[in-house]
């Protein structure tokens, strides 16, 4: 008896300091929702908002919109976040440019803002989080050297580049260009801007391996649309796993669930992860720093979350990896 008379006192103590917990809304704008690692990302930032917030007694409430890609869409949501005056809002830019003026508008009404994976290339907001795209670059590319080294292979290699509007494919560019140029065994021989469309990344693949018959090596600034790549290749009779004569060296940035597998039937040779857990989790923990009025300390380039290096020998073990099946 006395022992459930304390369970009772004991929740009652705990459900009471939760329902004095401070409660905030955060405003979320992501630019699209055209990926599996975006809905992670929101899951995350949700369950993580509950976790981390019921350690620091705030309770975390979330207004999410979306922009379906049109950075003027983009715009016109968030000074609806503004107008529910929100407590914070953090926004994925559709373009890392144009969001500079919602950074102003949101700043002026007195809302935090915190840029996510996609720092502004203009206004700087509050504070940034994502992850850290010219490391993920500079991992992959020093570890695609090595391994062609190690297999006495001198690199023809096809650059398939992302959206140049973009933060994070500028840094995966200069990063792949600086470790290629300074290995002496990697000649870039073609660079496709790919608009992160998947139809642009299957034309440009088929259009380079077309014009350059001789390239024996790939660089993808992402594997989100593999699948466009792979039927490229497929077309070209130039998707064969690592041990074929006619096997083309790929080394990619986030790996996505399609390239677990193809790491797993040693199509792609290596990748660096784009960790959307440790994304969010950080984003989560700035929030709540931000919204206890205390300077978050980001540093230059904001708080950023490093990538894993992601190998054929690897790619079963790495632990906590979103994009891998469970079962």
């Amino acid at each position: 008896m006395l022992k459930k008379t304390l369970l009772i006192l004991l929740s009652s103590l705990l459900f009471g300091a939760y329902s004095f917990a401070e409660q905030f809304t955060i405003g979320v704008s992501w630019n699209a929702k055209d990926s599996e690692l975006v809905q992670k990302w929101e899951d995350y930032l949700i369950s993580e908002g509950k976790r981390q917030g019921k350690q620091a007694n705030i309770e975390l409430k979330w207004v999410i919109n979306v922009a379906n890609a049109d950075p003027g869409r983009q715009a016109s949501n968030i000074e609806d976040l503004i107008n529910q005056d929100v407590d914070l809002i953090m926004a994925r830019a559709e373009d890392s440019s144009a969001i500079g003026a919602s950074i102003r508008s949101s700043q002026n009404a007195g809302i935090p803002f915190i840029t996510f994976d996609r720092a502004s290339g203009g206004r700087q907001p509050t504070a940034h989080v994502g992850g850290d795209s010219y490391d993920q670059g500079i991992t992959t590319t020093k570890a695609f050297v090595e391994l062609l080294k190690k297999n006495n292979v001198r690199g023809r290699c096809i650059e398939l580049q992302g959206s140049l509007t973009d933060e994070n494919a500028v840094n995966r560019s200069n990063a792949w260009n600086k470790i290629a140029n300074e290995s002496g065994i990697i000649t870039t021989i073609a660079q496709v801007p790919t608009e992160w469309n998947p139809e642009l990344f299957r034309s440009g693949t088929a259009n380079a391996l077309r014009a350059n018959p001789d390239a024996n090596c790939m660089f993808l600034a992402s594997d989100f649309a593999l699948s466009a790549v792979k039927q490229a290749m497929e077309s070209a009779d130039k998707w064969h796993p690592r041990g074929s004569s006619k096997h083309i060296w790929l080394a990619t940035q986030d790996v996505f669930p399609e390239a677990v597998k193809a790491l797993q039937s040693g199509h792609i040779d290596l990748g660096t992860t784009y960790d959307a857990y440790m994304h969010s989790n950080e984003a989560v923990r700035v929030a709540l720093i931000i919204l206890s009025g205390i300077n978050p300390n980001c540093g230059e380039k904001g708080c950023l979350a490093k990538g894993r290096l992601a190998t054929q020998e690897n790619i079963d073990s790495l632990e906590n990896l979103w994009s891998r099946p469970t079962n």
